[in-house]
């Protein structure tokens, strides 16, 4: 199996879907990272050392699973959905031809974000099915789906360290807080952590949960003094 990840800057792979990413790993699929921008608007002082740095750091989180990295190098901030990034998007489609494609969801908080989802669901068309991961703080996400990444949270964490120039604590506190709040969601046992993604069914694809690493085991089911397995 190939699993296409696609963020628009440097670190959103390993905030929004890196444990899923090292699910896939541990199953010995094939990872391919694509990074939408430059990412050279993320931050103070010179943008081409900024985009130097944070292509290095990509690299190094990457690495931690072994992935294909492909940089588009569209400007940061001002990525939109047009002839240029279709284009460009259909090509990697082409050339990688993945089972699943997992990028950002349409609503998510910063327009670069919203933009290349857009172009990915106009490129991925009859190609591959597309899966939409969560939002920041989960605002506005309804999910369909979830991955237990409770294995995986140490190199999650040391995945979103890589990103030094981005106080990275920060974004390991949001991400581990937000997986845990979508794990008890869907009623996993006790401790477990959860990455949460939504599916909206387009033809010819109608289902993706063969595709997709297993979500959290749950915890039994209380009502009254009767047990429901």
């Amino acid at each position: 199996m190939k699993i296409l990840a696609l963020g628009a800057h440097p670190d959103d792979i390993e905030i929004f879907m890196f444990g899923t990413m090292a699910a896939y790993a541990a199953q010995g699929a094939q990872l391919v990272f694509a990074i939408a921008t430059d990412g050279a608007k993320g931050g103070m002082g010179d943008p081409a050392a900024l985009s130097r740095a944070r292509r290095e750091e990509a690299s190094q989180a990457a690495g931690l699973l072994g992935a294909e990295l492909r940089f588009l190098d569209f400007p940061d901030g001002a990525l939109v959905a047009d002839a240029a990034l279709i284009a460009a998007l259909k090509a990697l489609i082409a050339e990688t031809s993945p089972n699943l494609a997992i990028t950002h969801a349409p609503n998510d908080y910063h327009g670069d974000h919203r933009a290349l989802s857009d172009g990915v669901r106009i490129a991925a068309s009859f190609a591959v099915p597309v899966l939409h991961a969560d939002t920041m703080g989960g605002t506005g996400f309804a999910p369909t789906h979830y991955v237990d990444i409770s294995a995986h949270a140490d190199i999650k964490a040391a995945a979103i360290r890589m990103h030094q120039s981005q106080d990275p604590e920060r974004f390991v506190d949001i991400a581990r807080t937000q997986n845990e709040f979508r794990a008890g969601q869907c009623n996993g046992v006790q401790g477990s952590l959860a990455e949460a993604f939504r599916f909206e069914p387009t033809f010819p694809f109608a289902d993706v949960r063969a595709l997709l690493p297993p979500a959290p085991p749950i915890r039994t089911v209380m009502v009254s003094a009767r047990r429901l397995d």
